[in-house]
């Protein structure tokens, strides 16, 4: 059942390069400077290395939206996002597969009662706007740049021709792997949390859960490229404005950056530590970013020849999509559930013991107000937050971290998951020391793992929230959630023993 599962997200990520894939060479199609082919053959091959080696930075954010904690959940989600993505692209409008997986997600969040990550939320949907914005930005400096280097240069008409088709296939190449880095999340991320597959160790490297899942993601993107692509490279590539092949250039390759923008680790880590502010890991569209750079590209032109009817259907399309997907899940969900009898989520509990409330306190948390709700067994962080709104005074981000506490998260430290998963490398040799001491324990919350680490050595412990220590603290916290992934137990297994 779990292959028969990941059908949907395969689906997500065929419609994913029937309709956005296609963007990254959409222009240089459409100008009749690349064949077709020539164009899906590089789109595939580098779109799937993007995502195997890049996609982990954006599912991180996606996963903190909403972590679909259930296989069949995963399918509806994205099953729920393909079908929207695939409706769009039959009527030939260039919609983005970043806003609706958010909105199926946000389907599942109402329909399984959990709390939604507004920050997350936030940040993803500012990148709506932004994204588009910030390509027109670069399409404007750029297109100026190309024009001044060619009035020095000065080529022939014949060595323009080469060198536009050599730069659409450099750029194409760049902005294929980016994308694959970038949507991959939109695609497999949902599930993620619950990855069917175990590390594949093919000798020179290994692959690991979330990879091999990943790569199956970027061959359906492929197939997707191959098989539909067409339509949409049509309507970004002629239909919204007629551009040059040197425009068509900068088109992809200020579409191409942004995307790298918004997937690079590597280039956040910088960031961080030269005190920079960091660009947000989100999962953003290229129909979004194909459009603002053909717009920039308009701009220049003085706005006459943009077409505003075809980019009206446009945005239209960017605003009822999650709105669509959203309500496509919801009923998918209670259909799968109620009549095929699947479980689509996993049911959680929160409660206030005297653990918790002990938790609390040291967390600066005034507990006083918490006594009616003490010892009461909430199905629902929404549940529980409508409880705490009545009961206590606490604001919105008082309240996260009650809820966040309560949350029974049975831990086992699972001395063979210990030896499989863990990288002493990666993790650290006097965190990987403490790790082992705790092996055959359990745990009932996450935090009281957190906080036996925390006692046995201090390394495992954050540094003061400084731009200095912002790159340890960030990969610490990643260290934390992956400890906490993978000796989480199963719902059929007792909280406390192994």
């Amino acid at each position: 059942m779990i292959f028969i599962f990941l059908t949907s997200g395969l689906f997500l990520g065929w419609s994913l390069g029937a309709n956005d894939a296609a963007n990254v060479f959409g222009t240089a199609v459409g100008t009749k400077m690349l064949r077709f082919k020539t164009a899906a053959i590089i789109s595939s091959v580098f779109v799937i290395i993007g995502a195997v080696v890049g996609g982990a930075g954006a599912s991180h954010t996606l996963g903190k939206l909403g972590a679909v904690n259930a296989i069949a959940g995963s399918f509806i989600v994205a099953l729920s996002a393909g079908f929207t993505v695939f409706w769009m692209t039959k009527l030939k409008i260039p919609v983005s597969t970043s806003q609706a997986i958010v909105g199926a997600i946000m389907g599942w969040n109402f329909f399984s009662g959990m709390m939604t990550d507004y920050n997350s939320l936030t940040k993803i949907v500012s990148t709506w706007v932004i994204c588009p914005v910030l390509v027109a930005v670069f399409a404007i400096l750029l297109y100026y740049l190309f024009r001044f280097s060619i009035d020095r240069l000065n080529p022939h008409l014949l060595e323009m021709d080469m060198y536009s088709r050599l730069g659409l296939i450099l750029v194409g190449a760049f902005g294929a792997y980016s994308l694959g880095a970038n949507n991959i999340a939109n695609v497999m991320g949902v599930f993620v949390p619950a990855a069917p597959f175990d590390d594949l160790n093919l000798g020179i490297f290994v692959l690991s859960g979330t990879q091999q899942l990943f790569f199956l993601g970027g061959t359906a993107i492929a197939v997707g490229i191959f098989t539909y692509s067409r339509r949409v490279m049509e309507t970004v590539g002629g239909s919204l404005l007629k551009i040059s092949p040197v425009a068509a250039l900068v088109v992809v390759l200020s579409e191409s950056i942004v995307l790298f923008l918004f997937s690079s680790q590597s280039l956040e880590s910088w960031l961080i530590g030269h005190g920079l502010p960091s660009i947000p890991l989100v999962p953003v569209s290229s129909s979004q970013a194909v459009v603002g750079a053909v717009i920039g590209i308009g701009i220049i032109k003085g706005g006459k020849n943009i077409r505003f009817k075809v980019m009206g259907e446009i945005a239209g399309g960017w605003v009822s999509t999650p709105i669509v997907a959203a309500v496509i899940t919801f009923i998918s969900l209670f259909i799968f559930q109620n009549v095929f009898d699947q479980q689509v989520y996993e049911k959680v509990i929160y409660k206030i013991d005297p653990e918790v409330e002990q938790y609390l306190q040291g967390q600066d948390v005034n507990t006083k107000n918490l006594a009616p709700l003490k010892n009461i067994v909430f199905e629902s962080a929404v549940r529980m937050d409508e409880k705490l709104k009545v009961a206590t005074d606490f604001d919105k981000k008082t309240r996260k971290i009650v809820i966040e506490s309560a949350l029974i998260e049975p831990l086992y430290i699972n001395p063979q998951i210990i030896n499989e998963k863990i990288n002493e490398d990666w993790i650290g040799k006097k965190r990987y020391r403490a790790l082992i001491k705790l092996q055959g324990k359990s745990f009932n919350h996450s935090w009281q793992l957190i906080q036996a680490l925390q006692d046995i050595d201090s390394s495992w412990r954050f540094k003061d929230n400084t731009v200095v220590n912002a790159n340890y603290n960030k990969t610490l916290q990643t260290q934390l959630e992956f400890l906490t992934t993978i000796f989480r137990k199963k719902q059929n297994e007792s909280p406390l023993s192994p």
